[in-house]
């Protein structure tokens, strides 16, 4: 039931030289549960006036819904095409160009909660520098019509289709409305993986020049920064641009340029911390992903916050829930727990520890801490469940990747254009609209 790209190292995307015959765009007749309690934005037609007129510094807020548990996935509304229509869509910090499940017409899609997206006419061809910036150097395709792809995830999933470019509108926090023709990948043929959730697609925000954000900057819409800010109460918000925060305010650590984690939001390597002590588990290689729903720990990272979890909890009236399969480690008290509040004073924080380096040649620590509200969950059972997994085990090798459940009540930033990765904890139930957001 949960959310997570399992293995994302054996993510394989193929831009493909096959061409797809034209067809008509036809409707699906398909309507999912709409009753999400949102009001429909109003939209003018967009224009490349209208672009002229959002040439500004402003920030794009969008709401966030869901949770880490039971659903275990987020979802933004994203308002796509002439008249706008809205597309629910998974943010996720570790894809780049957006995706939705298309009526081109689709060959095999899976449940949706609005109609098929019914994709524009223009179409991206071979030569866009979008559809270069998906494929390797040597790659030279025969086909200039369309930019076909093919995406194979290591779960077992896929999807084929091609891409187009269409108008997608945002609200900013200043009430203007920006409105901006970007690409996105039309999916018409999905193998669904073991985690499908009834969405319409997912909202690339990873580090390429596809991604949303990327897109948004370089049409001098918002600066391309992106941040999520996720409620342990649920929901949160979703932000673009870099005016919703006072950046002194903010820990900020460098983007790892180690060439085997530079696409990825990675701050490099951490030792982690439990309690404020060392645990012996050193030079960590992390990366930030919002489209996983759990920290995934190494082995040995993981059999060490175990071990100490577990510690602690022997000397408290707490047993091992062996018959709750909820998540690995479960643990029961003498009663049922209602709420994350009831256990989180028998629980220890850790924390993830970054050396920066100055140029003067001193050296300093950052430290992302995970207090225990942020790696916990209360089963359906009453039972308190730890949500760090082993990584090894699901194909993450040597990778750390801390998910929403441990990014929880903190905003969280990408700073593209200066390359940096900050934190702040904050009270994420509360939409920010300006720099006097509260603290």
């Amino acid at each position: 039931m949960w959310k997570e790209k399992v293995g994302w190292v054996a993510l394989l995307i193929i831009v493909s030289s096959w061409c797809v015959s034209s067809s008509s765009h036809s409707s699906s007749s398909f309507r999912g549960d709409l009753s999400r309690g949102k009001a429909p934005l109003t939209f003018g037609s967009a224009s490349s006036s209208s672009l002229v007129l959002n040439r500004v510094g402003s920030s794009v807020v969008l709401p966030l819904h869901g949770n880490v548990f039971p659903l275990g996935s987020y979802n933004t509304t994203i308002y796509i095409g002439q008249p706008p229509k809205p597309y629910y869509l998974d943010p996720d910090t570790d894809s780049d160009l957006t995706w939705l499940q298309c009526d081109a017409p689709c060959v095999r899609c899976t449940r949706t909660p609005h109609p098929l997206y019914p994709p524009s006419d223009e179409l991206v061809d071979s030569s866009d520098p979008i559809c270069g910036s998906l494929q390797s150097g040597d790659y030279k395709s025969d086909c200039v019509e369309r930019c076909g792809y093919e995406v194979q995830y290591a779960d077992g999933g896929s999807s084929r289709g091609f891409l187009v470019k269409d108008d997608v509108h945002f609200e900013s926090n200043r009430g203007r409305v920006l409105s901006s023709r970007v690409a996105l990948r039309c999916g018409y043929n999905q193998i669904p993986g073991p985690y499908n959730p009834c969405l319409d697609g997912v909202l690339g925000l990873g580090k390429g020049s596809s991604s949303i954000v990327s897109q948004l900057s370089s049409q001098g819409l918002v600066a391309n920064v992106l941040g999520h800010c996720l409620s342990t109460r649920g929901g949160g918000f979703l932000f673009f641009g870099d005016d919703l925060y006072d950046s002194s305010h903010i820990s900020w650590t460098p983007m790892s340029r180690d060439p085997y984690l530079i696409e990825h939001y990675s701050p490099g390597t951490a030792e982690l911390l439990f309690a404020g002590k060392p645990t012996g588990q050193e030079n960590l290689l992390l990366l930030f992903d919002s489209g996983s729903t759990f920290t995934y720990f190494s082995s040995q990272a993981y059999q060490a916050l175990s071990s100490r979890v577990k510690e602690e909890l022997r000397r408290k009236d707490f047993t091992e829930a062996v018959d709750d399969d909820t998540l690995p480690l479960c643990w029961k008290g003498q009663k049922p727990f209602k709420n994350i509040g009831d256990v989180t004073k028998y629980f220890k924080p850790f924390a993830l520890s970054f050396a920066l380096s100055f140029n003067s040649g001193g050296r300093a620590q950052n430290q992302f801490e995970v207090p225990p509200e942020s790696y916990l969950i209360i089963s359906d059972k009453g039972n308190v469940c730890m949500g760090v997994l082993n990584g090894t085990e699901v194909g993450f090798q040597n990778v750390n990747v801390i998910g929403d459940t441990s990014m929880q009540d903190k905003m969280v930033i990408y700073d593209n254009g200066r390359q940096m990765l900050g934190w702040e904890s904050k009270d994420c139930s509360q939409l920010p609209n300006s720099r006097a957001f509260a603290a």
